[in-house]
């Protein structure tokens, strides 16, 4: 199965990208798709593409906790490297409703185990935007003593961590990496609903799309550094608003199945109440000042967001990050106040050589993040590339190359350097 122009219209990090540049695989290549079982008995799949020749005794992982990575654009440039690349699908591909860092853990666990039983000596972590943040909580992880690993989700389930082997990674790499989905949240998150649940309720003072407060349309709006901070209190004072409506329903949930525990007598709504699994509708998650006015954090990125330019389509929109999800998944996935898988919060405990390449036009990455995050990274052997394009390395004007090219040459070269065939 070659990368080409079928997979052209594949979907990346929330929206459909309809400006992917197809390429094959290097003349000779070889792909094999796996099916895995991971130590929960939960299924994952993956694809093992390999350079003609000899097999290598590199292999560079690409994984996303809820998006599809086989088709991913800098597959081609790590077979001409001379390495293995490994694609692996998560359990929550597609549908991250349920979706918890800790047991998405599992995932990586299972496929980094199947790579070293295949005969790999080296193993390169790549994570792309939210994979980024997986990656470095497995990496953080990984290094822990058993004991001393994350022992119970925000939300309370055993981890399973202490238990699970979990091989170490030789290296990392951060493409467009932001500091977290929870982290992403927060800057994004609108902070003027007055309504969990009521997508129309306004806080006129707080409210980004309001001139009053400095808007102004396409990327011309200009917020006074009073209102900035003002609006970033407010939204980890909604983040905290939800973080506890989520602890209230999941105490809810386990309070019911504790009360017929062991009862044949329990009646049918106590059956009903105790098995109902409660799901969070949280609108409004596409309101980063950032993207409205480009002289906060001033990148080469166009106005908009990631979701599009128009701030009311998509900010008001039923389409965005964290729509739906359980309380669970709020909590160990969205909330910038609870969730453990945070590249900001990962980095000081990552050693490995590690290349990070920021995009210069990210609509969701932007350059006082990724300072930080290369600031904190412990690695001694550490590199950061700033190279032109969008989120997903396409081009920012027309007859430029592709952000993503100039990323797969640069990658090419990190990896024969430190991990020659």
């Amino acid at each position: 199965m070659n990368i080409d122009a079928s997979a052209a219209r594949q979907v990346t990090a929330g929206f459909l990208n309809t400006d992917w540049n197809p390429r094959d695989l290097p003349a000779g290549a070889s792909t094999r798709n796996v099916v895995l079982r991971t130590d929960d008995s939960a299924a994952t799949t993956g694809s093992l593409y390999l350079p003609a020749g000899p097999r290598p005794r590199t292999v560079v992982c690409i994984m996303h906790p809820r998006e599809f990575m086989a088709c991913h654009y800098l597959i081609p440039d790590i077979v001409e490297a001379g390495c293995a690349a490994w694609s692996q699908g998560a359990r929550s591909v597609g549908n991250d409703l349920r979706l918890e860092h800790e047991t998405a853990l599992h995932d990586v666990a299972a496929g980094l185990a199947f790579l070293r039983n295949e005969g790999f000596e080296r193993v390169v972590l790549l994570g792309n935007s939210g994979g980024a943040g997986l990656y470095a909580f497995y990496a953080q992880q990984a290094a822990l003593a058993p004991a001393d690993r994350v022992t119970r989700t925000p939300g309370g389930k055993p981890s399973g961590l202490a238990e699970l082997a979990m091989p170490q990674a030789d290296g990392l790499v951060f493409v467009g990496p932001h500091p977290g989905q929870g982290a992403l949240l927060m800057n994004c998150i609108d902070p003027s609903v007055t309504v969990e649940g009521d997508a129309l309720s306004v806080d006129p003072d707080l409210d980004p799309l309001n001139p009053a407060n400095g808007y102004r349309p396409r990327g011309t709006a200009r917020y006074a550094p009073e209102f900035v901070e003002r609006y970033k209190q407010a939204q980890c004072t909604r983040v905290a608003r939800l973080d506890d409506i989520a602890r209230e329903l999941i105490s809810q949930r386990l309070a019911a199945r504790k009360a017929i525990k062991g009862r044949e007598d329990a009646t049918q709504a106590e059956r009903r109440l105790a098995a109902h699994t409660p799901v969070m509708t949280v609108w409004r998650t596409d309101a980063d000042l950032r993207c409205m006015d480009l002289s906060l954090d001033p990148s080469d990125r166009h106005p908009g967001s990631l979701w599009g330019r128009d701030p009311y389509a998509s900010n008001y929109g039923a389409v965005g990050f964290a729509r739906f999800c359980t309380p669970e998944s709020w909590l160990s996935t969205w909330s910038g106040l609870s969730a453990n898988a945070s590249l900001a919060k990962a980095a000081g405990a990552l050693v490995q050589p590690t290349l990070v390449i920021e995009y210069t036009g990210d609509q969701a990455c932007f350059p006082a993040d990724v300072r930080a995050i290369y600031d904190s990274l412990a690695a001694a052997d550490k590199q950061h590339l700033r190279i032109r394009g969008d989120h997903h390395g396409r081009a920012l004007a027309e007859g430029e190359e592709l952000g993503r090219t100039a990323a797969g040459r640069h990658l090419a070269s990190w990896l024969r350097e430190r991990f020659p065939a």
